[in-house]
């Protein structure tokens, strides 16, 4: 079964179908666009070329090229027209019934052999194959939006889909300049399951009122590497899109407690302060450009107390390193004098709990994130207990930022930013894997391409620790009580041989 320069149909011409339109045409084939909404379908055919002639513009798309790519995009009127199409790719409304509904009549229109096909990010293909005559015929097509930029696609199987359906899409997609990855029909598929680890766990941080927005986007950009934090990212996608598909997973795992949305994003949601195209969500825009308040710049600290760096600190040795390198006095006693800054590096634990477990002086205990390789970042984070002197915490900020790197201060929490998200990723990644979602080939591929992380979530394990993220997970089960932190048994079985000997299973 094979696609390849055949005729293609478009239903839908909202922002994902004009995408598919336009890459499918760039590939050779005929494509119709229709729209239930009159002249829509013109409008985008429209836009579509407008596109191209851009693209002429900038000297990206010779004006030969551009113009066969137009004369292969065509309108139809109606369904019927889409008669004679090998595959119809369907991007309306997230509505299990319209869908259903639409794939009914198609089913009476195209032929035998013609492969049906939904760009649906969150509602099972089962459940929309379910009332078909042949539901093997159709399948998942999830595309990410801009389309031509995002070069993943998501080939979702129905509990009844062919295997020669999902390889003819999987064999289009390459011609079409896309890398696609093979999913199970679950909520979420494999990118917005993946997904839930970044904004979710950022939201639950600020829900507890450990630090703010802005704060966490700084960190998780310049500790982590990526290239958007979570509350710029919420704003580009905008709340209308993202909050709904929070909802939509949580409740289809039947109230899986790592998925759990947060009121933060209702709230805002329900008062229209969607991100970037109403002007106001997490940041306010203002022709297109956010307003961050600029951050405090570092205390100006007289007389630094000497330090001592607690015998249990995660990368103590390169912990002690960096404080010699910024010219710390630093005690080696088996307890801090009374003098002392005292510092800590748990993995998961609060501040408070460390410093009450090893009988420090919580008043003069400062945590600091090591999970991650000094040199590696751009930002240290450092975290007060309530009982930190303002003194303390001010010394330990003026220290860290002698070399000129930035530095965060946040409220006590059990694990860090970074720590907590990084292990809520990961975790979340390796229960896919458990579920037999996809391969970890294929989920690194998708994470990669579709979320644009600085690496795939099991790479991202490797990269920090399988060790490490258990012992996160397992202090932050203690501390919070709660089973959303609970390791997946399929990280509990590769925490000691790493995750990246399962990378090429399939």
């Amino acid at each position: 079964m094979e696609l390849i320069h055949r005729n293609i149909g478009i239903i839908g011409t909202g922002a994902m179908g004009r995408g598919i339109a336009q890459i499918a045409a760039q590939a050779g084939s005929r494509v119709m666009l229709q729209d239930v909404q009159a002249g829509a379908a013109e409008k985008a055919r429209e836009a579509i070329c407008a596109q191209w002639d851009k693209l002429v513009e900038k000297g990206r798309l010779e004006a030969a090229a551009a113009n066969d790519h137009k004369a292969r995009l065509g309108v139809a009127n109606s369904l019927s027209e889409l008669s004679n199409c090998d595959l119809v790719v369907e991007a309306i409304v997230e509505r299990l019934d319209a869908k259903k509904a639409l794939f009914a009549e198609l089913e009476t229109i195209v032929s035998a052999h013609t492969i049906l096909a939904s760009n649906t990010s969150s509602l099972s293909i089962t459940a929309i194959a379910a009332s078909l005559k042949h539901p093997e015929r159709l399948a998942g097509y999830h595309f990410f939006n801009p389309v031509p930029l995002m070069k993943v696609v998501e080939v979702i199987a129905g509990l009844k889909t062919s295997a020669a359906v999902c390889d003819a899409l999987s064999q289009y997609a390459r011609q079409m300049g896309h890398t696609p990855v093979l999913a199970q029909d679950t909520p979420g598929f494999i990118v917005n399951h993946a997904g839930r680890g970044y904004g979710t766990e950022a939201l639950r941080i600020v829900s507890e009122g450990i630090t703010d927005f802005a704060t966490i986007d700084r960190i998780l950009r310049e500790q982590a590497g990526f290239k958007l934090g979570p509350f710029e990212l919420m704003d580009l996608t905008a709340l209308d899109v993202s909050h709904p598909v929070m909802e939509s997973i949580y409740h289809q795992y039947y109230q899986e407690d790592r998925y759990r949305p947060s009121v933060i994003t209702a709230q805002r949601l329900a008062g229209g302060m969607l991100g970037r195209k109403t002007g106001e969500g997490f940041y306010r825009y203002e022709d297109g450009v956010s307003h961050v308040e600029a951050e405090a710049a570092a205390p100006v600290v007289e007389n630094m107390p000497p330090v001592w760096v607690s015998p249990r600190a995660a990368r103590r040795s390169e912990l002690l390193q960096l404080l010699k390198d910024l010219g710390a006095k630093i005690e080696t006693g088996q307890s801090p004098s009374m003098e002392a800054l005292t510092l800590v590096a748990p993995l998961g634990f609060d501040i408070t709990t460390v410093a009450v477990v090893e009988r420090l002086d919580p008043a003069r205990t400062v945590g600091i994130d090591m999970l991650i390789d000094d040199a590696a970042t751009k930002r240290r984070v450092l975290a007060t207990n309530p009982a930190t002197r303002t003194d303390m915490r001010d010394a330990a900020h003026a220290l860290f930022a002698r070399d000129g790197k930035s530095v965060s201060v946040i409220r006590d929490s059990g694990g860090f930013v970074t720590q907590r998200v990084v292990a809520t990723i990961v975790n979340i990644a390796s229960d896919i894997c458990q579920q037999g979602i996809c391969s970890p080939k294929d989920l690194e591929t998708a994470v990669t391409l579709g979320l644009g992380y600085p690496m795939g979530p099991l790479a991202m394990g490797d990269r920090y620790g399988p060790t490490n993220v258990l012992e996160v997970l397992f202090n932050m089960q203690t501390v919070y009580g709660d089973q959303r932190y609970r390791p997946s048994p399929w990280l509990r079985r590769r925490g000691a041989i790493g995750l990246s000997l399962t990378h090429q299973e399939s």
